[in-house]
């Protein structure tokens, strides 16, 4: 049986720690590297937009949005990276 935690919020905080990570490294190789294939491979996004949201629940009335994700080849090496370090620490 495969040790460690195994609760939704340790899957979520690897997510969201991956994504952080994965989102700065993509930021820092924009600025740091040269205009060159490289740069534009690791530095592409898929993006997605949504909203805005309009919620209304009679007593309270708000809207979210618009709202976006960017997901680059480092966010999910970041997350690869934030899971193997939560899983050798716990």
């Amino acid at each position: 049986m495969a040790g460690g935690p195994r609760r939704p919020a340790f899957y979520l905080s690897v997510l969201i720690t991956g994504f952080l990570l994965g989102g700065f490294l993509a930021v820092l190789l924009r600025q740091v590297l040269p205009d060159s294939p490289a740069k534009a491979f690791f530095t592409s996004a898929a993006r997605s937009d949504w909203g805005p949201v309009t919620i209304n629940l009679l007593v309270v009335h708000f809207t979210l949005g618009p709202m976006g994700i960017d997901i680059t080849l480092l966010s999910v090496l970041g997350v690869a990276i934030a899971y193997f370090v939560a899983k050798s620490l716990f």
